[in-house]
């Protein structure tokens, strides 16, 4: 007789899966390499056929679909499901030194446990199972595993075949057949993944009766053959692996020592019978009572591609869109944040903000790096400037190209170049001129003008005000207050520079306004005087940025540094400034960073917000919601309209009425 040769399983992993595991790897397993359970299935054997026309047939494959790791996988109607664990170590070192031997005999434990308390019978699912050993290079896309399909083996002879495998139609007629594919389909509808093991027995009547393993004592009559049938994912000449285990089983729970089965194939006319018996000096365990605890002899391991035992790779770099490899890979830094230092660091909330940068030049372009590395996919872009010969060393989204035939509009080169680092960002360039006061404009571009401002700062989270004048703030900081947005200013001088966050409109509703850190002010609030004309009658050494080069990038960052710890703040454009205030989970929130880079220093201020500020006091913005355009016709043509409407300029008559009322000629004497 020969040794009855069994088909060992394939792995088959949905390319999908080992996008789903390093989905988990990055926000869910992080550092933990404990086990986890999988879900996967294996069809009943069956033939495809070739491109010449001719039937194949197809070896077993265990297959992983993406859903592997979720409680109820959805699988093909006519496939059986599979139980296993995974373990994704954390390097390429601990998945080659780890202990894969203890991991197989765990394995081997836990399937051996199943057959020796009875659980088996009652839920054959559990005879087939797996685990797979993995690691996850999520910065190559090359994910490496290993499959373990365990089954015990008797010693020290194995099952031999008593008869070469025959057709199902050598030992059984068309209508048994059909009655055993009728009754298997009740089962299975029943039975559901414990099925792919069953009982089978001729009726005296011709028909076939099915049973599930459970039924044993009481399905067969002591006249009867019994026959055990499970499904066999080979189409091949040899059954399949999960055989393995049912013949352990059998023998185990039941004491057969000669077995008929069933090998049950898609369709069922290509099933295969097959007796096979174990000789009678094998057994799974000693005899000896000493030894009655002796783990069966086990085997399972897969072989690689090259036919050796070994683990196998699946690189998905060359087979991933670009757009979505380069997509994922910006996260990847930013997501292992979470493993260690900052766990509930919040990267939806920083992704999913939308930033308008008004000002393209050197400061605005250091802001967009900074948050392309952020990972903020929304960037839009204000300016009326092009690219000049000077611009490209100093602003990184700008080359020499860029300059020539008189230069690239900034706003839209600005966004394009940021698409061309980052595919996948939504980003767009406007080129208008900022409405300011002291600057007089045609009626129909004031409109056009402060219109579009308007809608750009309503439609975005965050307003970046880096503008090369002061003036050129005023109105955007008015409408961020009126929209109560977040805004983050920032101004260089050629050796200091200023980042700070404007306060909330509503922010002192329910504080104290008395405490330090909250009711904070904006970029305008300390000034006694309304922006006017700055721009006028300046020599060239004015008209230029003249600042440090490394002053751009430190401040840039700051502003955006701020930004993303007032977007974990609990709460957010109110959030206090006090030195005594929680922080958030990044640290402190100041109001204000004045930076001195001649003693290489920063200092943190607090500024109060003023109820007579030209920008964001509530006269102001009551003016403007009466009539935007009237209004604001009236501060371009006119800033000392400002100082009116707010008081002002009763103040400064007040404070000059004060002087005069003063007697000074009683002090002539002491002179």
């Amino acid at each position: 007789m020969t040794i009855l040769q069994f088909t060992p399983f394939s792995s088959a992993v949905d390319a999908a899966f080992w996008q789903t595991l390093a989905e988990k790897k990055l926000n869910e397993f992080q550092l933990s390499d404990q086990s986890r359970s999988l879900l996967g299935y294996y069809t009943p054997g069956h033939a495809l056929l070739d491109t010449q026309g001719q039937s194949v047939a197809v070896a077993p494959r265990l297959c992983l679909p993406s859903q592997a790791f979720e409680k109820t996988s959805t699988i093909p109607a006519n496939a059986f499901q599979v139980t296993g664990t995974i373990t994704n170590t954390n390097t390429i070192q601990d998945f080659q030194k780890l202990d894969r031997q203890a991991l197989f005999q765990e394995a081997a434990s836990k399937l051996w446990n199943c057959i020796e308390s009875g659980e088996a019978i009652k839920h054959p699912g559990l005879l087939c199972q797996f685990f797979v050993l993995t690691f996850a290079d999520l910065k190559k896309y090359k994910f490496y595993y290993w499959f373990c399909f365990p089954a015990p083996i008797p010693q020290p002879s194995q099952w031999q075949l008593d008869k070469p495998m025959t057709p199902i139609t050598s030992e059984m007629n068309s209508d048994q057949i059909q009655s055993l594919a009728k009754e298997y389909a009740k089962l299975r509808s029943s039975q559901g993944p414990d099925s792919a093991y069953f009982l089978i027995k001729k009726h005296t009547s011709g028909n076939i009766r099915v049973g599930s393993l459970d039924t044993w004592d009481d399905f067969f009559n002591r006249s009867d053959e019994p026959i055990v049938g499970f499904a066999d994912p080979s189409g091949l000449a040899s059954p399949g692996w999960p055989l393995r285990p049912l013949l352990a089983l059998a023998h185990h729970s039941w004491g057969l020592n000669t077995l008929k089965v069933v090998c049950y194939r898609d369709p069922i006319e290509t099933s295969q019978i097959l007796v096979t018996s174990l000789p009678t000096d094998s057994l799974y365990q000693p005899k000896d009572s000493k030894q009655k605890d002796t783990l069966p002899k086990s085997v399972g391991w897969e072989r690689n591609a090259q036919a050796k035992l070994g683990p196998r790779v699946a690189d998905l770099g060359p087979l991933m869109d670009p757009l979505r490899l380069a997509d994922t890979s910006v996260d990847l830094n930013l997501k292992l944040m979470r493993w260690r230092v900052v766990p509930d660091l919040d990267l939806e909330k920083i992704k999913h903000t939308k930033c308008l940068l008004l000002g393209a030049g050197t400061l605005g372009c250091h802001v967009a790096r900074c948050l392309l590395g952020w990972g903020v996919r929304h960037i839009t872009f204000v300016d009326n400037g092009r690219v000049s010969f000077s611009n490209p060393v100093r602003q990184p989204l700008y080359t020499f190209e860029d300059c020539l035939e008189g230069g690239a509009p900034k706003a839209e080169q600005a966004a394009k170049a940021l698409k061309a680092i980052q595919p996948s960002i939504v980003s767009k360039g406007y080129s208008f001129t900022i409405p300011m006061p002291g600057h007089p404009l045609p009626a129909q571009q004031l409109r056009q003008d402060s219109q579009a401002l308007l809608d750009l700062i309503e439609s975005h989270d965050v307003v970046y005000l880096l503008t090369d004048s002061r003036e050129s703030r005023w109105l955007p900081t008015m409408l961020a207050a009126k929209l109560n947005k977040i805004v983050i200013n920032s101004a260089l001088g050629f050796d200091t520079y200023l980042v700070m966050r404007h306060g909330g409109r509503n922010q002192a509703q329910d504080q104290d306004q008395e405490k330090i850190g909250t009711n904070l002010g904006c970029y305008f609030c300390n000034d006694i005087v309304a922006p006017t004309d700055s721009l006028t009658d300046r020599t060239l050494d004015q008209q230029c940025t003249v600042t440090r080069p490394g002053l751009a990038a430190i401040a840039g960052a700051l502003a955006v540094e701020l930004m993303v710890s007032l977007t974990q703040h609990k709460d957010g454009v109110n959030a206090p400034a006090g030195k005594n205030d929680v922080p958030c989970l990044l640290g402190i929130v100041p109001h204000q960073i004045r930076g001195f880079l001649g003693q290489f220093s920063n200092m943190l201020i607090v500024g109060q917000a003023y109820d007579r500020c030209t920008a964001c006091s509530t006269k102001v913005i009551e003016h403007y919601d009466a009539d935007p355009l009237g209004f604001l016709s009236n501060v371009v043509e006119d800033p000392l309209y400002l100082e009116q409407i707010t008081g002002l300029c009763q103040m400064k008559a007040e404070s000059d009425a004060l002087l005069l009322d003063d007697d000074w000629t009683g002090l002539e004497d002491d002179f």
